[in-house]
Parts: structure tokens; C-alpha cells; sequence
């Protein structure tokens, strides 16, 4: 965008702005909070690329008197100072203005060393990241980093790596990465020995202190420059960080071997970036990953093998390095139960015994399985992983298996290591959930019967226990539907024999679990019926097994649960069993059945209408949305009829998520009448006797009348939230489009027509938007919204584009303008005599 396209400031802004920086530099007035400064300084952002910051200093005087005001005080507030130091290096952003601030003398006092360095105020972090971003925003030309390398403020930059505040060394690093990259610039001539490297002046300084402090004897020093070199090749992959790399490179490896630094797990970030860029991706990198998956200890070894897996396709012999480095603590589990040749592992491991150390120690046996199992997780869960096609599925999943008996005690080990381990895992429910988790990220892998059984018969172990914890169990529900759901849970099921024991088995699990007396378990309970349901509705024993069950019945009576997320999914359940049960039984054999779906409605629609709480009416709504659009109400007569009744209910529902629902609800609808009915052809006419004549046989728009739409459309657009207002008035928008030959209004042709009196009455309520009262009351004027006549009318000139325009616009659009903002500042610090500032 074009400078003159750009908003630049307003005289009313310009005429605020000198009493703000004199309140600002007051140490008397009470600044604003940190809220209203960050606006601030987004606005001058927002001034600094609008136009030259030059002429804002120029026009705009009271700046540089701020900065002169504020270094003057002996002791300036904290985020005062932090906040001028942040102003500062976004106007010193552009070179003419950098100039007039340093021939005043002010650069060298806010960010040389006769600057905040030497005041107190530099020992509160803010003061000190204030002071770095401000330098941040300040280097865009080379006059502003010759000051801060020439100047010392690089020392700074060195030293606030290792700042006690997390977030200050975070942004030092990012500063120097910032610095380096702006010095080097992009027309640097890479040679191909680093040795002949001609670096720029700051950039030399900087990469010297990067070797340097690699070859210190202090840990610290080290860390800091090999999370340099993270920032650095994570943000930039230009060729000239590859010449970099081989003037550190050999150092940087001899850490993988080194026991006096303890940073490798800063080396696994640095490789993974490393690994993110192209210009690494050769074999002397690849040997490097391969050597420090072979000498990291197993954690970090098992973090970089986890993401080198994820972000390219690497070379087969690093792929199957990293894999053996994730599997082998699987393999290990594998073993300790006395599973011989798992087959689980692609290579032989040399050395196993960090592995199994870590899983004979107590303290970090857990630990140490479930990262492994995290990693496992994401990798089975993300598409986008480059695996080999014969990945040892069926091991893994024994593996995992295993691991989840030994948690339960059910394994008898036959080694010292699964003595130990069963030991450790007995009850120990993170091991647990971060198994159940991979269990439910499998992939649909090709699993033989007999796995299945044993998967099965595992998961409902769990599933039974009644030591089994509500959020194990809801894992544990999770990773069962997730097997049913599968390739080979559906071929599993094909054998009535094995179904009918699943079934069974799960069914008295459930019946058990709907009564338990924690709701957590209620709840998960039913989500996993409602997940059954979805998976096995084509099983006609699921579906005997169902119907002649006691299930139905307790799904009914949690309607009445006392907790509302129970009766949300009994809401759900029930809605999902009626939806079977019209799909797939006949309905002469249902007709008399207590939950068929016109009975299983009537339940419904009372708790739309009488359920206290939110869920359970949002769950309503949501089921009866699905009906419609599964066409499971009946005849289109029906279908009004249904959606008649259910709108008329949720148009007085006060919860928004309902109204949105019911929205959702009547979009589906009009699409499915249309279906039914027919598109119209073109009802729009420009004279009233073709309007009239033409709508009489609109079926589609006399149908949406009856059901009184209109009305709750309408009133939806006035309605206090904002996001029901933007659905309605889409609906309303494409329902125009149908009925009409174009969107464009006539508010001209109205006042000759029955109606006109009323839409003109319309229009104006509707300018009112949420803060209309009552609608559709007014004084006798109102629209007839089940009249097809008014509402054609309605809808070719009531203008719905500017509307939805409106809607569009954010509610606070005025309150966050410039002026505004400038406003709150002289109200909070007491300036000017308003009410309250507006804190927005």
C-alpha cells in the first residue's frame, strides 16, 4: 500500500498528542497501564510506515521533548523508561530521523552507555527489554547498527544472553540473530571455506564472540552460543549461515562426546533446525544427526529421532537409526516379558544398557516411557511422516500392549528387568494414558484376529477395573472406538462368534459404568455408546444386541441426570439411537416403541424448553439439526411441521449457542425445501400485481412463512450477540438471492404497497440492531412476517448488504481509534474531566 493510503495522523490526534507524552513524563500523574501503552506503540507502528518518520518528529515537537523530560527524571517509573526506550527505536526505524535524535545527543542517552545501563531502573527486566526492543526497531540502516556495534551496545546485547529473565535473553538472542542477518545483508559473496569469508564488520564481531565462547571453558557461554546458532539457522536459510557452520562445526560435534557441557538437549534443537533448512540437508550433516543419535543420552536422542522423522524425508540409513532409537525402549518392554525376536527393531542395538538402566530406576522409569510414548504418538498420528511402508505394526502394538498389562500387574516376568519394571508400573497412570493415547493414534494397520482379540481383551480390562481411574477410562473408551472403527475391528466383527463376546462384554461395561456414581465416567460412558452407535449402526447383531438391551432405558433416565454434561450426552445418545433406529429397523416394527423417533422428539423438545442449563439445550439443538440434515423428519410437511415447533421454542432460548444452533438449523432446512420443492424461478417484478401474483406460487417462501422463519431471522438480526446477527443475516442474504432476480434493494417502491408501512417500520427497527426492545412490537406498524406478500417486499428492500456490513464490523471499531485511545490516557492519568477512561 501506497504512503498516501496509509492512515496518518489527525489534527484532533495531533492536538492530543503533547499533553499525553507531558502526563506520560510526569512522575506525579498515574500512568496508564501496560495495556494502553502497547496501544500506543502500536499506533506510532502504524505512523512509522504511513509516512516518514522525519516529518512525524517534525510536526509532532512534544516527542523529542518526551524523551528529554524522561531522561531528565532521576528516577523514571520502570515501564515509563521501558515504554520510551520502545518509542524511540520505532522513530530512529528510518535514517533522517535516527540523525536529528543523535545530533541531539538523545540516542547516545537512551541506548549508549551513559544511558539506562548505569541507572537502577535497569535492574527491573522490563526497563532491560524495553531497552532491546527498542534497538530491534531501531536497526534498519546501517547508521543504526555502526552506533550499536561502535557504541558498546553490543556488550550489552553478549551479556543480556544470559539474563535471569527468560524472556529478556530470548529477545537478545533474536536481536543479535536481527543484527547478523542485517550486516551480512544479501549480496554477501559466499566462498567455500569460511577462512576467506570477508564478513562485515558487526557481523565479524559477532560470529567471533559465537567461536569464542564455544571454545570457553564455561558452560554457560556455550549453551548461549548454541542457542544463537538455533535462532539463527531456525530464521534464516541463506548460504552464508552454511559458511558459519564450518568455522564452528567441529567444535559443536565434539559436545556430543563431551561430559563438562551438559547441552544436549540444545544440541537437539539446534540439529532440528539444522535439519529444517535446505542448505544443510547433505551427507556430512546427516552423519552428524547419525553420531548424535548414536552418543545423546536416550531422552535426547529419542527427541531428535522423533523429529528428525517429521520434518524431511532423510536418508534410509538415518531413518532406520532414528526409528531403532525410538523403538528400542518398546523392544526393552518386549523383553522384560519374555517376548523373544520382536521384531520390533531394524538394526541390532550394541549397547542396550542406558535403555534398560533408565527403565530399572524408579525415579525415571515413567518418565522415560512416557516421553517415548509422546514421541510415538505424534509420529503415528501425523500424515506427513516419511516411514518405511514395512513398519512393524503388529510388534509395536504388542509392545504398547505390554506396557499397559504391566501398569495392571497381570504379566508374570521372567528377567530381573521385568520384575523391576512390573514393579515401578504397577498403577501408575501417566504410563497408562500416554499408552492409551498411541493405542488411539494408530494408524489402519492390517491386524490378524488374534492381535484383535488381544487388543480387545486388554481394553477391557481397563474398561472393567474399577481402579481404573475416570480420565484412564475415557482414554481407554477412546482407543476401543477407534479399533472398532478400524479396517480390522470391521473384519474382526465379521466372525458373529468373536462380535457377540465383544458385544456382550461391552454392553455390561456400559451398564455398569452409566451408574457409576462419578459423572466423569457417566458422561465418558455415553460419548463412547454415541460413538457405538455411529461405528456399528450397519451391524445388524450390534443393532439386536441394542434394541433388546437395557440400554435405551438408562440412556432415557440420564435425560434426568443432575449433572447438565450428562444430560448433554444422554441428549446426544438418545438422538443418535433414534437416528438409527429409523435408518436401519422398520418402522411397522417400531411404530409402537418407546424410542422411535417421534417419541424420542417429544423428550427432546421438553428438554429444549425446560433444561436449566445450557448443554443439554445446545446438544438439542444439535441432534435436531442432524436429523434434518440426515432427512430422517419425514415428508417435507413434517419436516415444516418438526422445525415450526422447534423454532418457535429456541427463538425464546436467551443462551446464543442455541439460537446460533436453531440458525444452523433453519439454513438446512430452507436447503432441504428447496431440494423438495424446487429452485425458484425469478418471483422478483418490479410492478406490486407481479409480485402478488408471482408469490402465490412461491411454495418454498409461503412454506418458510408458515413456519414463521422470517421472524426469527429478522429478530435474530437484532440480536445482543453478535455472531447470531451475522448468521441470520447470511441466511436472510442467500434466501434473497433465491427469491429475488438480483440483491440490489428498492427502498423506492414501497410506499404504494399493503405493506409498505411495515417494512418501513422494519427498516427502522433493524437500524436500531441489539439495542431494539421487544421486537417486533411497534405501535400497530409491524410486519406480518407469515404474510408471503411482506415478506418478498422484505427482502427486495430492507438493504441486508449494509447490514451484514455492519455486523462485520467490530463492536469496539470506534472505541479502539487513535483519538479514542489518546482520549483514555488523559482520562486515566486524571489530564481531562471525562467519567471513567474506556480500558476496551
Amino acid at each position: 500500500m501506497s504512503p498516501r493510503g496509509r492512515r496518518i495522523m489527525s489534527r484532533e490526534c495531533a492536538l492530543l498528542l503533547p499533553s499525553v507524552c507531558a502526563a506520560l513524563a510526569d512522575p506525579w500523574q498515574r500512568g496508564p497501564d501496560d495495556t494502553c501503552l502497547e496501544k500506543l506503540l502500536d499506533w506510532f507502528r502504524e505512523l512509522r510506515e504511513a509516512e516518514p518518520t522525519a516529518k512525524l518528529l517534525r510536526d509532532n515537537p512534544c516527542l523529542t521533548k518526551f524523551f528529554t523530560a524522561v531522561l531528565a527524571l532521576p528516577e523514571p517509573e520502570p515501564k515509563v523508561l521501558s515504554f520510551t526506550l520502545r518509542l524511540a527505536g520505532i522513530v530512529a526505524a528510518a535514517k533522517n530521523s535516527f540523525v536529528h535524535l543523535q545530533r541531539l545527543g538523545l540516542l547516545a542517552r537512551l541506548f549508549g552507555e551513559d544511558g539506562p545501563l548505569k541507572r537502577a531502573a535497569w535492574e527491573d527486566a522490563s526497563v532491560r527489554s524495553g531497552w532491546v526492543e527498542g534497538v530491534h526497531s531501531m536497526v534498519q540502516h546501517q547508521s543504526a547498527l555502526h552506533f550499536i556495534c561502535s557504541g558498546g551496545g553490543i556488550d550489552v546485547i553478549f551479556v543480556l544472553q544470559g539474563d535471569p529473565s527468560l524472556f529478556v535473553a530470548s529477545a537478545a538472542r533474536c536481536l543479535l540473530v536481527h543484527l547478523l542477518t542485517h550486516s551480512v545483508g544479501p549480496e554477501l559473496i559466499v566462498p567455500l571455506d569460511a577462512k576467506d569469508c570477508d564478513w562485515p564488520a558487526c557481523a565479524h564481531v559477532i560470529i567471533k564472540h559465537i567461536e569464542d565462547s564455544l571454545q570457553s571453558n564455561s558452560a554457560s557461554h556455550v549453551k548461549q552460543s548454541l542457542k544463537l546458532l538455533t535462532s539463527l539457522f531456525g530464521s534464516c536459510h541463506a548460504p552464508w549461515t552454511k559458511v558459519l557452520w564450518l568455522g564452528v562445526a567441529k567444535r559443536v560435534e565434539s559436545f556430543l562426546t563431551e561430559d563438562s557441557v551438559q547441552a544436549q538437549h540444545v544440541l537437539v534443537d539446534l540439529l532440528l533446525n539444522m535439519a529444517r533448512s535446505p542448505v544443510f540437508r547433505e551427507d556430512s550433516f546427516w552423519a552428524l544427526v547419525t553420531s548424535a543419535l548414536e552418543h545423546l543420552t536416550p531422552e535426547q536422542s529419542g527427541a531428535l529421532a522423533g523429529g528428525i522423522l517429521k520434518i524431511y524425508p532423510c536418508p534410509q540409513v538415518v531413518t532406520i537409526k532414528a526409528l531403532t532409537v525410538l523403538f528400542q525402549p518398546m523392544e526393552c518392554i518386549l523383553r522384560a516379558a519374555s517376548v523373544e525376536r520382536s521384531g520390533l527393531l531394524y538394526e541390532s542395538v550394541s549397547d542396550p544398557s542406558a535403555v534398560e538402566s533408565l527403565l530399572s530406576s524408579k525415579s525415571s522409569c515413567a518418565g522415560f516411557l512416557c516421553q517415548t510414548l509422546a514421541h510415538l504418538g505424534e509420529l503415528l498420528s501425523v500424515e506427513k511422516v516419511f516411514l518405511p511402508r514395512n513398519l512393524p505394526y503388529t510388534s509395536l502394538l504388542c509392545s504398547v500392549m505390554t506396557t499397559l498389562l504391566f501398569c495392571k500387574s497381570l504379566l508374570i516376568p521372567a528377567t530381573a528387568l521385568g520384575s523391576k519394571i512390573s514393579q515401578i508400573l504397577a498403577g501408575c497412570f501417566r504410563v497408562q494414558k500416554s499408552a492409551l493415547d498411541v493405542l488411539a493414534a494408530f494408524p489402519d494397520c492390517n491386524c490378524n484376529d488374534t492381535t484383535m482379540r488381544s487388543l480387545f481383551d486388554v481394553l477391557l480390562i481397563y474398561l472393567e477395573s474399577p481402579n481404573t481411574p475416570p480420565t484412564v477410562l475415557k482414554k481407554s473408551f477412546k482407543a476401543m472406538s477407534m479399533w472398532l472403527r478400524s479396517s480390522s475391528g470391521k473384519s474382526f466383527f465379521k466372525n458373529k462368534q468373536q462380535a457377540d463376546k465383544i458385544l456382550r462384554e461391552v454392553f455390561l461395561v456400559l451398564q455398569k459404568r452409566l451408574c457409576s456414581p462419578c459423572w466423569e465416567v457417566r458422561d465418558s460412558s455415553l460419548e463412547f455408546f454415541t460413538s457405538l452407535i455411529r461405528t456399528l449402526a450397519d451391524c445388524r447383531d450390534f443393532r439386536k444386541f441394542l434394541l433388546f438391551s437395557e440400554m435405551p432405558k438408562r440412556i432415557e433416565n440420564l435425560l434426568e441426570d443432575p449433572e447438565s454434561y450428562v444430560r448433554a450426552s444422554a441428549v446426544t445418545a438418545m438422538g443418535q439411537l433414534a437416528y438409527i433406529i429409523y435408518v436401519y429397523v422398520p418402522q411397522s416394527r417400531v411404530a409402537g416403541s418407546r424410542y422411535n423417533k417421534e417419541k424420542t422428539a417429544a423428550k427432546l423438545q421438553e428438554v429444549l424448553s425446560t433444561d436449566p442449563e445450557v448443554f443439554p439445550r445446545r446438544a438439542v439443538m444439535s441432534v435436531f439439526t442432524m436429523w434434518v440434515k440426515e432427512s430422517c423428519t419425514g415428508k417435507p410437511e413434517e419436516t415444516e411441521q418438526f422445525v415450526t415447533t422447534v423454532v418457535q421454542t429456541a427463538a425464546r432460548d436467551l443462551d446464543w449457542e442455541v439460537k446460533l444452533g436453531c440458525l444452523e438449523l433453519v439454513q438446512i432446512f430452507c436447503i432441504y425445501m428447496f431440494c423438495q420443492l424446487g429452485l425458484p424461478e425469478c418471483y422478483y417484478a418490479p410492478v406490486s400485481s407481479a409480485v402478488t401474483s408471482s408469490v402465490h406460487e412461491n411454495k418454498p417462501l409461503q412454506m418458510f412463512c408458515r413456519a414463521n422463519l422470517f421472524s426469527f431471522l429478522f429478530q435474530s438480526l437484532c440480536d445482543c450477540d453478535k455472531t447470531v446477527g451475522q448468521k441470520a443475516c447470511g441466511i436472510l442474504l442467500s434466501l434473497q438471492s433465491q427469491f429475488c432476480q438480483s440483491s440490489t434493494t428498492d427502498s423506492q417502491g414501497t410506499g404504494d404497497l399493503p405493506a409498505g408501512h411495515g417494512i418501513h417500520w422494519l427498516q427502522r427497527t433493524l437500524r436500531q440492531g441489539s439495542l431494539v426492545q421487544n421486537f417486533p412490537t411497534g405501535d400497530g406498524s409491524e410486519v406480518d412476517f407469515q404474510d408471503p406478500e411482506s415478506m418478498m417486499l422484505a427482502l427486495r428492500t430492507i438493504n441486508l448488504v449494509e447490514l451484514h456490513s455492519d455486523l462485520n464490523k467490530g463492536s469496539d471499531y470506534v472505541e479502539k481509534s487513535p483519538r479514542s485511545l489518546l482520549e483514555d490516557i488523559l482520562a486515566t492519568v486524571g489530564t481531562i474531566e471525562e467519567n471513567e477512561a474506556d480500558c476496551y
